[in-house]
């Protein structure tokens, strides 16, 4: 590739990059959003769970499989419709944006579902014990405790949704996806087809490292706040231990 090849195609390589970020970007917020109720909903209404419910657990499920078992090019050809109805076109970043956030929401909520069955079912019951009610269980014991495994949830599926994305590059959505076919194999242009794959691999292994650094750590500190809110919960549970007698006891005036 010449200087002057180079000098050309580095612009449409920033732009690409900033399009892919920008999906990506986007479409987890929107998953993020979507799949964490989602998830949490799946564990209450299952057997057992605060919220019993074994036609609605079923019901949900089925449609979560369903939704994770459609390969994403099939689903942005069936989305189309419904792509052009919310943002009035096919083609480009933010009509790109609807497949990729509907096709990653029930991904993520199978594994906030996964992240939260592991909380320890102890700290529910304390909490239960001490009079609180559902809600209180999911914002105090069931998302913090299930925290890193979150933020580690949430980085899969920010390394998936970066190959949907240049997937999704091929049908017109940008990214780099959309360089390394236009640029790369359709001009027979290799050397910048790799270009954009070793880019691809870059962010993925600066994502992967930053979101397991984060999981890491917030394990360390044993979720959100540290271990302290679990000692609370237990002991608030049990009973005060008697007060030592005084030595004044006893005696005989």
């Amino acid at each position: 590739m010449s200087g002057t090849e180079w000098s050309e195609i580095q612009p449409l390589l920033s732009q690409a990059c900033w399009d892919t970020l920008y999906m990506v970007g986007w479409s987890t917020l929107v998953a993020v959003v979507g799949g964490l109720p989602l998830g949490v909903l799946l564990v209450l209404t299952d057997r057992g769970g605060l919220l019993q419910n074994t036609v609605a657990n079923k019901v949900i499920g089925q449609v979560v499989n369903i939704a994770r078992s459609m390969p994403f090019i099939i689903l942005m050809v069936a989305l189309m419709n419904f792509t052009r109805t919310i943002t009035g076109t096919t083609i480009g970043r933010e009509a790109a944006i609807v497949p990729l956030a509907i096709g990653a929401i029930p991904f993520f909520a199978r594994l906030v579902e996964t992240a939260v069955r592991e909380v320890d079912g102890g700290l529910v019951e304390a909490v239960q014990a001490m009079g609180g009610n559902t809600w209180t269980i999911v914002r105090k014991v069931l998302v913090p405790e299930s925290l890193p495994s979150l933020i580690a949830g949430t980085t899969t599926t920010i390394v998936a949704l970066i190959g949907y994305s240049a997937m999704a590059g091929t049908v017109g959505a940008g990214g780099l996806g959309d360089i390394a076919i236009r640029y790369g194999y359709q001009r027979f242009e290799t050397e910048l087809m790799w270009i954009t794959v070793a880019i691809l691999a870059v962010v993925i292994a600066l994502i992967q490292f930053a979101g397991d650094h984060a999981a890491r750590s917030l394990h360390r500190r044993g979720g959100r706040s540290g271990p302290a809110p679990k000692l609370r919960l237990l002991r608030a549970t049990e009973p005060a231990a008697p007060e030592p007698a005084s030595p004044e006891v006893g005696r005989t005036a």
